[in-house]
């Protein structure tokens, strides 16, 4: 069974910083896209970036374009999430998600483009 685990949440000050991580096993994770959601109460999930199979193809929602950065090390089957310049609306809780395809063609931030999601991982920020 595929396990997908997110870590790194945490709580900070408004224009602090996190790393989130997340753990894909039991599944080619060197060639599948992988994505960063988010969910805060009364809200929709977000689709907040995308990074394809190779790491050279990344998209981004444009409220963290500049201040979040996607990455991922096939080798160590774990997708990241840096995040700066955080601010009290990125609050939520992130999830996960590995993909059907290898690249983020789609539209990327459709949940139905991905079939693995994780338990999430709570980020609040504070003003």
């Amino acid at each position: 069974q595929v396990q997908v685990v997110e870590s790194g949440g945490g709580s900070v000050e408004a224009g602090g910083s996190l790393r989130l991580s997340c753990a894909i096993s039991r599944v080619s994770f060197a060639s599948l896209c992988v994505a960063w959601f988010r969910q805060s109460p009364g809200k929709e999930r977000e689709g907040i970036s995308c990074i394809g199979s190779n790491g050279l193809e990344t998209y981004y929602t444009d409220s963290v374009k500049g201040r979040f950065t996607t990455s991922r090390d096939n080798a160590k089957n774990t997708l990241y999430l840096e995040m700066n310049m955080l601010k009290p609306e990125d609050t939520a809780m992130y999830y996960c998600a590995a993909g059907t395809t290898s690249d983020c063609s789609g539209p990327w931030s459709g949940k139905e483009k991905y079939n693995y999601w994780g338990k999430g991982t709570q980020v609040t920020v504070s003003s």
